[in-house]
Parts: structure tokens; C-alpha cells; sequence
């Protein structure tokens, strides 16, 4: 089921998200549905606060980047409660955008190399390094789960800049391609 995605100005978008257990209910089917609107929105990754969950689970499918990214062919799983525990490596500069933040893309500064714990769909624990722009998605959807959007990493400059932009989200005066869903305010 394609679920409405929840837009900037959303007080779920800035809580930090909490770990879930096995017994989280309808897990398997969450998963599924984050895929299924993830595709529908052409995104390669989608958190559980942008469907409106405050819990510790993000979707990555990057097959679609696959010829200008070749390592990403393939690359498609749910992370379940992941946890970043060492960011290393230099610094790259490189545009982002978001499906909570329709029609804005801003350059974001991240480490190249992460070490992230985390469960798959199957409640199997894993300790991996990712590296380039898998490490850059990841660190993207992380954020998510930490309350983090990517334009907080916008100068002052540019965050007054973009103010009126995100205000238009806010409100609804942008349509994006797919489902929305607009903040109470």
C-alpha cells in the first residue's frame, strides 16, 4: 500500500526515533509499504518519520543510480534499528535532496566511510562498513531517524534563503508527484 509522505514542517520529522522489538506489529508489512511508496515517489530511500512513525527503520533500494553509481547495482534493505557508530574518511560536497522536502536540493557535506550496527527484515544483527555514495545514503536516511533533514546543513545564508521555499511545503502549496501528507498547524 502506497503510503502519503509527510512533509517539512511535521513535528514527527524532528523527534528522535526510538528502537523497536521483533514484536513490533505489522513490521514485515511497514517494510513492504515503505518500499512500495519509496517507488512510487522515485526515491532510493524512505525512513518510517517520513511515513509518520517515530521508530528506528529505513528502506534503501539504489539500483536506480546504478549506472552512474556501479557499486549501488543491487543494493535494496531495510535497516531495522541501526545505530552509526564511527564516521571516518574525507569529506565530500555533493547535492541532496529529500521526499519530505519536494523541489529543494542543497549541497551536504558528508564522510565518505560509516561503521553502522543494524537488523534486516529478518532480525539478523549486522556490523558493516559502507563507503562513497551508499555511506552518503545511508547517512541521509539516518538522519531521519534523529530528527536531522538535510537542509540543517545549509549555511545561515542559505537557510533564510530557503525559508519562504519550506514554508510553501508547509503549507501545501507544492505537488509533488505523489501522496503527501501536510502538517497539523
Amino acid at each position: 500500500m502506497i503510503l502519503p509522505v509527510t512533509v517539512f514542517g511535521d513535528p514527527v520529522l524532528r523527534k528522535v526515533a526510538s528502537d523497536i522489538d521483533k514484536d513490533y506489529k505489522g513490521l514485515q508489512e511497514l517494510i513492504d509499504n515503505m518500499f512500495e511508496t519509496m517507488y512510487n515517489a522515485e526515491g532510493v530511500g524512505l525512513a518510517a518519520p517520513q511515513v509518520g512513525l517515530s521508530i528506528r527503520v529505513f528502506v534503501v533500494d539504489a539500483t536506480p543510480i546504478a549506472d552512474e553509481e556501479p557499486e549501488l547495482k543491487d543494493f535494496k534493505k531495510a535497516f531495522i534499528n541501526p545505530h552509526i557508530i564511527e564516521k571516518d574518511g574525507e569529506e565530500v560536497l555533493m547535492e541532496e535532496g529529500c521526499l519530505s522536502i519536494p523541489f529543494i536540493r542543497e549541497e551536504v557535506k558528508r564522510k565518505s566511510r560509516i561503521r553502522m550496527k543494524y537488523f534486516d527484515e529478518n532480525w539478523v544483527e549486522h556490523d558493516e562498513v559502507f563507503e562513497g555514495f551508499t555511506a552518503r545514503i545511508l547517512q541521509h536516511e539516518y538522519d531521519h531517524l534523529d530528527g536531522i533533514l538535510f537542509v540543517d546543513y545549509a549555511t545561515p545564508l542559505k537557510k533564510r534563503l530557503l525559508k519562504s521555499k519550506l514554508t510553501a511545503i508547509t503549507k501545501g502549496k507544492v505537488q509533488p508527484s505523489y501522496r503527501i501528507k501536510l502538517p497539523k498547524i
